[in-house]
């Protein structure tokens, strides 16, 4: 039986993949590169027992935060980017 972190990132990677389905060019290249980070932070954190959906946000924040400050995407992608993970986050 799935934990709850393994349950609110299946939702997250479903909602991430309805974008192919639903979305425009712009909407699946911000929904693309945020999986990127995505992905990688929630195969590390579902290999610790207690991690929870805080870690996961904070963890993928953080990943944001790195890449943006090394120039990662122009101001209003990062900005879109941003704004995904925060509604995914907060469903």
């Amino acid at each position: 039986m799935p934990n709850q972190l393994e349950t609110q990132i299946e939702a997250i990677e479903s909602k991430l993949d309805a974008v192919v389905d639903t979305g425009s060019d712009d909407d699946l290249f911000v929904a693309s590169y945020l999986r990127g980070h995505f992905d990688l932070i929630a195969c590390k954190l579902l290999a610790m027992p207690q991690a929870d959906i805080i870690e996961l946000n904070e963890h993928v924040r953080a990943s944001l935060d790195q890449a943006f400050a090394k120039g990662e995407l122009e101001s209003h992608d990062q900005q879109k980017v941003g704004r995904l993970w925060e509604a995914l986050i907060a469903s």
